[in-house]
């Protein structure tokens, strides 16, 4: 679950402590275009307030009105679909043609809420079933595979961090990057063993270590839902987490550094047992080129980079991150291109 849909579950607990009733609305399927995907969610009070986002704004605008007047009501899970038709679409505010289905469920058990909320906090992927006849809810385990499941009478959704992003380096980029990745949806691990940088992290949520960076990133044994980002610009913190990380099945690795840091790290990289397949695999210079230069702006840049690698975007077609100058974490002096 991203960090919207986390708000929505924190949102309905706060609403639902102060008295109020809440529907929440999950998205279980689409068709052709919809704004987004299976497992969206919002909340609405009885009273039309809403958090969350199901899609441009008009099917939350027809939910609310329903809310409010009472013709839609929530007695058990039922399921509402959206944009069945051309006209339907356009009315809903949906893009031609797409049409959303989803499950409507009042809030009852805010203790299993609670529970839920405080393993997704913990960093704990949870699996919750709904039985559609009864409104009986139920949580268990959840594994990164798992995906949002709806057979007409059980609801399976699955909740918690499903991404990984592990950085190395403890300084000021690594902050914006770590917050601006919390936003979408990755569970951040920084690794850093100098003291100075260690001592000073604080960005809420994440974890840090201060092992060695060869040794923390094989205890992680990165998978295809992982990503790797080096940015301390020290050859002998960064070349350790590489070397590891490279030859596991994260389907993101960079390092920060010029064009021609970018070259001779990959010369250093080819005297390791490395094949030139797994170094090939090396996104540096790291990020999009969008000629950054500070800190936030590198740290976007980063992340769009990781966000079109994940999203399966051909980086040829929007420029890869070759030939960008950048701000040295810790200080603001530009690295050579």
């Amino acid at each position: 679950m991203d960090s919207v849909d986390l708000q929505v579950l924190k949102t309905s607990l706060a609403w639902r402590a102060e008295g109020h009733e809440v529907v929440l609305g999950t998205i279980v399927e689409t068709w052709g275009s919809s704004p987004r995907p299976p497992g969206a969610m919002l909340a609405i009070r009885e009273d039309g307030l809403v958090a969350g986002s199901v899609s441009g704004g008009c099917v939350e605008d027809d939910m609310i009105n329903k809310i409010r007047d009472q013709s839609l009501a929530i007695d058990k899970p039922k399921v509402v679909t959206y944009g069945v038709t051309k006209e339907e679409a356009n009315r809903f505010g949906l893009p031609c043609g797409g049409t959303l289905q989803l499950v409507l469920e009042k809030i009852q058990r805010d203790d299993l809420f609670q529970n839920l909320l405080e393993r997704v906090e913990r960093h704990e992927l949870v699996n919750r079933t709904l039985d559609m006849s009864s409104g009986e809810t139920e949580l268990s385990v959840g594994k990164p595979s798992d995906t949002i499941v709806f057979d007409g009478e059980k609801l399976f959704g699955v909740y918690g961090p499903r991404w990984r992003l592990v950085i190395i380096g403890a300084g000021q980029l690594s902050t914006y990057v770590a917050q601006m990745a919390q936003a979408l949806d990755y569970q951040v691990i920084v690794c850093d063993p100098r003291e100075e940088y260690a001592e000073t992290w604080a960005v809420p949520g994440s974890i840090l270590s201060r092992e060695m960076p060869d040794d923390f990133v094989v205890s992680l044994n990165l998978d295809s839902r992982s990503a790797l980002v080096a940015v301390t610009h020290d050859p002998k913190l960064d070349d350790l987490a590489l070397l590891e990380g490279l030859k596991s099945s994260a389907f993101y690795v960079g390092a920060l550094g010029s064009r021609l840091n970018s070259k001779n790290r990959r010369e250093r990289l080819s005297i390791f047992d490395l094949s030139e397949e797994e170094i090939s695999r090396l996104h540096g210079p790291v990020g999009l080129r969008i000629g950054s230069k500070t800190p936030p702006e590198i740290a976007v840049s980063i992340l769009a980079e990781i966000t079109a690698v994940r999203n399966g975007v051909n980086l040829a077609s929007i420029g890869s991150g070759e030939g960008k100058a950048y701000s040295v974490d810790g200080n603001q002096t530009a690295c050579a291109v």
